[in-house]
């Protein structure tokens, strides 16, 4: 059994929540060209304001949410449900980083970490889910990041917050194939946005949200549920995992200046 893809997003109805900047500004805006319908979530309502202003009246809904509080996302999938009957694509891009390491690890941001990173997208999944399995169809895609395959520098609280994404999705996916419910688990390189710009290293095959956008969008179309990128980079942070530990901490220290 094969998972659909969308092969056309026109009138489609897309939430995206993290739709206010970077990776989640650059779908709502390609979407939106498109001509689907777009419910844009964020904690920043003048941004998703400006992107709405954008489209024809009727094809968005500002639904400003806090991701860590579940009657806010409730509420906010209460009216789509009034306003548009149903959620054929749940694209989740929200998230924070945080650089951490041993040295300056901070049980704080750690926990506010995996409650935005990890339990935001249990939260969303858990207010759309009934309506797509009683329809038996539906699509539900969650940003992770390549930076949950495996232990990384400066990544104390991120990467697990992302590995566990991987594991969401995957368990999701078995669960839903057989369903009809489509899951898209969606792992980017460094993408230029808000988050990396407060890193002060070299970020390799750094590429524009943009590009992300396009990346992400045509691997719903396609119905892929791996959906990484840029491959010259992910698919060598795939390799790197069926090292033994001795010689992938050899190449991570010798390859990640930081």
């Amino acid at each position: 059994m094969k998972q659909l893809g969308i092969d056309n997003f026109s009138g489609k109805r897309v939430w995206i929540i993290g739709a206010s900047s970077g990776i989640g500004e650059a779908c709502a805006n390609a979407l939106l060209k498109l001509g689907a319908k777009v419910a844009l979530s964020s904690r920043r309502q003048e941004r998703l304001e400006q992107i709405a202003r954008t489209a024809k009246p009727e094809q968005t809904l500002i639904l400003p949410l806090d991701v860590t509080i579940q009657g806010q996302m409730t509420s906010a999938h209460q009216n789509i449900l009034k306003n548009w009957g149903g959620v054929d694509l749940l694209l989740f891009v929200s998230g924070m980083y945080v650089p951490l390491r041993a040295d300056n690890f901070d049980i704080y941001i750690a926990e506010q970490t995996i409650d935005a990173n990890l339990l935001g997208p249990m939260r969303a999944v858990a207010a759309v889910l009934p309506g797509m399995l009683r329809e038996h169809a539906g699509h539900i895609a969650i940003v992770g990041s390549v930076a949950g395959y495996s232990g990384l520098p400066k990544a104390l609280a991120y990467g697990p917050s992302k590995a566990g994404i991987i594991n969401f999705c995957e368990t999701l996916y078995y669960d839903l194939l057989p369903q009809g419910v489509s899951v898209h688990m969606i792992s980017p390189g460094f993408v230029a946005t808000e988050a990396t710009a407060q890193n002060d290293f070299e970020m390799p095959a750094l590429i524009t949200a943009d590009q992300a956008a396009s990346e992400i969008l045509s691997g719903i179309e396609k119905g892929e549920f791996d959906i990484h990128f840029p491959k010259r980079f992910s698919g060598f942070l795939k390799f790197l995992r069926i090292l033994p530990y001795p010689l992938y901490f050899w190449i991570v220290r010798r390859f990640v200046k930081i």
